[in-house]
């Protein structure tokens, strides 16, 4: 076991190209996500104020707008036709309108026919917008029926505005930091430890060393200490990107750390051995890169972080539950975040085990058969 983790140690450190897929792209990948998340969430997004009203009421949502982090006021504009070519110009993310006798017709508990609209082509964005606007322009409206309208017109008259209370869990801050760059850094890095596993099995094959890599008695030994110096470079980077993003950015961990660390390398260990299989079933290179674009590119968005998967078609559902990214997903989500008991997680995680057991069995077995060819 050792002598083989040395050989393959050794081998990297005299292959500069593959030295910089195990140093400097996991560095540069982390870099570039923590750098491109750190704000945490978009703020100061502009919008369109259409003011046809010209009232209280319309001063008054333009100020709650404005007080709003996640909104900044482009224009106000009692034209329509200009706000729609902003919006169309993309220079604006969206605009509330507020129509003529908006205000008359509120105070006569009517309908005040105050519209948002907001570009939804990008949808994190749009989902941004639309909620901070149509807060802000309700807790605005509220504020003018209670503090303006009805204390001017019944000064003696005590009425409580009715107040709905939201609370975001897990992640009050609704930060893009704490939820995809937990998902995206392991999606991408196993993406890279895949090929980089792929191509040093197939290279013994391809550059005529096979038979030197196969010369041991205990042949399991010979491919586990190959796959291994791999998981744990991955895992090292990983758990200094989580390092940065608990110790440095304060994300702490809500559950248990130790079954977090486990999962994250019996999630890279599984990976590492689909990649082995692969090569070692197809005997080319271009067709196992191109496999492992398929498999493990598709992690992120099958996995049900990004994407629901309550109403998916019967092929998303079983794609889903064939990629060990999955299981990998839920665990970290209860462990990380939520804080979900230990037994509820060992679900997952022994569906990881699994992974590893099949994918070990399968690559072992066509290890053996490769063995004997080269032998002969």
């Amino acid at each position: 076991m050792w002598a083989g983790l040395w050989r393959e140690l050794r081998y990297l450190a005299t292959h500069k190209w593959d030295l910089c897929l195990v140093t400097l792209a996991p560095l540069c990948i982390i870099v570039l996500f923590s750098c491109m998340f750190a704000q945490g969430k978009p703020e100061h997004l502009p919008i369109a104020i259409i003011d046809q009203d010209q009232s209280n009421l319309s001063r008054n949502i333009e100020k709650y707008l404005s007080s709003n982090q996640s909104l900044a006021i482009y224009t106000v504009t009692p034209d329509s036709n200009e706000a729609e070519r902003l919006l169309n110009e993309t220079k604006i993310w969206g605009y509330v309108l507020i129509p003529a006798g908006a205000e008359q017709r509120l105070v006569q508990a009517k309908d005040a026919q105050i519209a948002l609209a907001f570009n939804q082509s990008y949808f994190s964005v749009g989902n941004t917008i639309s909620s901070a606007m149509l807060s802000s322009t309700v807790q605005a409206m509220a504020n003018y029926m209670g503090q303006n309208y009805l204390e001017n017109n019944i000064p003696y008259l005590d009425i409580p505005t009715p107040n709905v209370k939201i609370s975001p869990l897990y992640n009050p801050s609704l930060s893009y930091e704490f939820y995809l760059e937990p998902f995206v850094i392991p999606a991408v890095l196993h993406l890279l430890l895949c090929c980089c596993v792929a191509f040093s099995v197939g290279q013994e094959f391809q550059f005529k060393s096979a038979k030197n890599w196969l010369k041991s008695s205990t042949i399991w030994t010979t491919l586990l200490s190959k796959v291994l110096v791999y998981v744990f470079i991955f895992s090292i980077w990983t758990w200094l990107w989580m390092f940065w993003l608990i110790e440095i950015r304060g994300w702490f961990v809500a559950g248990q750390l130790w079954l977090l660390l486990l999962a994250q390398f019996l999630f890279y260990f599984a990976y590492a051995l689909i990649s082995a299989t692969v090569v070692l079933a197809t005997h080319n290179l271009a067709k196992t890169f191109g496999f492992i674009a398929v498999y493990g590119g598709s992690s992120l968005s099958f996995a049900g972080v990004t994407l629901p998967l309550n109403n998916a078609p019967a092929f998303t559902k079983f794609w889903a539950n064939i990629i060990p990214y999955t299981p990998y997903a839920k665990l970290q989500t209860e462990q990380w975040v939520v804080g979900s008991p230990i037994q509820l997680s060992f679900i997952p995680l022994a569906i990881l085990v699994f992974y590893c057991l099949v994918y070990w069995t399968t690559s072992f077995l066509l290890l053996k058969k490769r063995r004997v060819e080269v032998q002969e």
